[in-house]
């Protein structure tokens, strides 16, 4: 539940510090006619969507397990992830459109007013300090969304620094060109950018990005407990903050099952006291010597260190 709290608060300051920033860019970017700052008032409103749908799969995440989700809904998080990508990528793409079209058709356009410089520094502050915050939330949630999130904004702050030396360009000499050719450098990173965090979440929708030091962990785990050994078939797969791991070890094949049982329950808590934010552990049990077979899924030591 802290945790749970904890991305809900997070979520509803970037909420409220992206709604600010995005009308006033926006009102701003239209009013000193500024196709840049306009561009960027619409990237910080796909911020907005973001922190939406975060509040959502906050609240979703938490549900426990059911019939339908025996894992529980803790993916909530990646799915959300995911569906931002989209909106991020929407937002960049209709920014180059549009702005190549006004290109396209010579367009004649004012040179952006100074306010519009003004408008631009605020922003960069700003989203100083939202990334610092969804940042330092997702580190301590180990949110995978808020993670996201930060990266997003620092990007933004790339952004608005590209679009303050557009407009000064812009401004002093006269040359509106400027704004509409950082218009389009904008709403390319901002594709760039969705194309970056959906690769993140799939990842994880995959089970994919071995983490090599996780397992290494459940490896030194199992040579940790007497009675315990050759650990294969290690899988490991993130459940948003949490971790569900799968492994076979070999025990001696005359041990009772009342023993096995208890080796077992030690490799677990070894494994738990070596690695944060354990979901679940299933430990299969063979004979020595005749445990590891030729299936194409899990680790053992010798293909972690392939």
């Amino acid at each position: 539940m802290d945790r749970t709290r904890i991305v809900k608060r997070a979520a509803v300051v970037s909420l409220a510090g992206n709604a600010a920033l995005a009308a006033a860019k926006i009102i701003v970017g239209f009013a000193a006619g500024s196709l840049a700052v306009v561009g960027d008032g619409v990237d910080s409103s796909t911020d907005v969507l973001i922190s939406v749908v975060a509040l959502v799969a906050a609240a979703v995440s938490v549900k426990p397990s059911d019939k339908e989700h025996p894992y529980g809904h803790a993916r909530a998080e990646t799915a959300a992830t995911t569906v931002l990508a989209f909106f991020i990528f929407f937002a960049g793409a209709q920014l180059v459109l549009s702005t190549a079209h006004s290109l396209m058709e010579g367009e004649v356009r004012p040179v952006p007013g100074t306010v519009a410089l003004w408008v631009t520094a605020a922003s960069i502050v700003g989203k100083l300090f939202l990334s610092w915050t969804q940042a330092r939330a997702g580190k301590r949630t180990g949110s995978l969304m808020l993670a996201a999130n930060a990266k997003n904004m620092r990007n933004d702050v790339v952004i608005s620094s590209g679009v303050l030396v557009g407009l000064g360009l812009s401004v002093l000499l006269e040359a509106p060109l400027a704004d509409s050719i950082v218009a389009l450098l904008v709403g390319a990173w901002v594709m760039r950018s969705a194309v970056g965090v959906f690769s993140e979440a799939n990842d994880e929708i995959m089970d994919g990005k071995v983490d090599t030091e996780l397992y290494r962990k459940v490896f030194e785990a199992v040579r940790s407990v007497p009675g315990a050994g050759n650990p294969h078939r290690a899988r490991v797969r993130r459940l948003a903050s949490s971790y569900d791991i799968d492994l076979d070890i070999e025990i001696d094949g005359r041990t009772s099952v009342s023993k096995a049982h208890e080796i077992a329950q030690l490799v677990e808590r070894a494994i738990k006291d070596r690695i944060d934010g354990v979901y679940d552990i299933v430990v299969h049990i063979e004979p020595s010597g005749g445990g590891e077979h030729e299936e194409q899924y899990g680790l053992n030591e010798r293909r972690l260190d392939e």
